[in-house]
């Protein structure tokens, strides 16, 4: 279980609100399971979100991020590291509580989330610079642009943002097992875009040794907002609005920046 380190991870104030918590976890009598037994969070490896470094520490802005407020309400996490379509089956069978993504309507059936959305990862498209399309491409304005033209994306298997606002369109999709190799993908030309957030991007296509493959356009889609989603069945399903809470009080002490910024650069 990922530890709650209060010195390097919250300020004072986390650290008196964190003491009021427990101490109410223990007046109010809750039940041990409640109180002690751990948040099961599954997360697919994806820096700068999520990963653990070659020592075994869980590292990324995401877990900093969910971590230090389930910290701060008092609750332990075990971090487990699945393929992303793996994780989303663990929690829906219940046999992890939570993951970190895009609440869908697909996943809702069998999740809750949040009000508020704690990062908003903002979508470029990409493609190939030696696409025949490339100047229509760079001109496209909204998804409506991408069916209009009939152009094929780039995915990779269980990305729900794709499903609801790409697949749901009768847009034509190719999907890869693993997100790394959806670059591969598309300098092969196995489709025409990829849809995706630059920060996240870069080092994967470097990793593939297609930089010079791959040109990153001007075309900005919609935001993809990330919550925090918990089994409906999870005894701390109803724990949600006080997260919701925490990473707003976060917000307004400025504490999300922070731990944005240790990771990439904030416009």
């Amino acid at each position: 279980m990922e530890n709650c380190d209060m010195g390097s991870t919250i300020g004072r104030v986390g650290r008196r609100l964190a003491g009021v918590v427990l101490a109410v976890l223990l007046l109010t009598g809750l039940t041990s399971a409640q109180a002690s037994e751990p948040l099961r969070v599954v997360y697919p490896d994806f820096w700068p979100f999520f990963t653990r470094t070659g020592e075994g520490y869980m590292t990324g802005f995401f877990f900093e991020i969910v971590n230090e407020a389930l910290c701060r309400m008092g609750i332990g996490a075990n971090w487990r590291e699945y393929p992303w379509s793996r994780c989303q089956v663990l929690v829906q069978l219940g046999e992890a509580d939570a993951m970190i993504t895009v609440p869908t309507a697909g996943r809702r059936v069998y999740t809750v989330t949040h009000s508020d959305p704690f990062y908003v990862k903002q979508l470029r498209v990409f493609t190939t610079v030696d696409n025949p399309r490339l100047a229509e491409i760079s001109r496209i304005h909204s998804i409506d642009d991408i069916f209009r033209l009939g152009l094929v994306v780039v995915t990779y298997h269980g990305n729900g943002w794709s499903d609801e606002h790409i697949r749901s369109r009768g847009i034509k999709t190719y999907e890869s097992p693993q997100l790394k190799n959806v670059w591969l993908m598309l300098a092969n030309h196995r489709g025409d875009i990829v849809i995706e957030w630059p920060m996240a991007a870069w080092p994967q296509i470097k990793a593939g040794g297609v930089t010079n493959r791959i040109v990153e356009t001007g075309v900005s889609l919609e935001g993809m907002p990330f919550h925090l989603l918990i089994n409906r069945n999870s005894p701390y399903a109803d724990r949600l609005p006080e997260f919701n809470q925490i990473i707003n009080q976060m917000r307004a002490e400025g504490r999300l920046d922070a731990i944005i910024a240790k990771y990439v650069d904030i416009p």
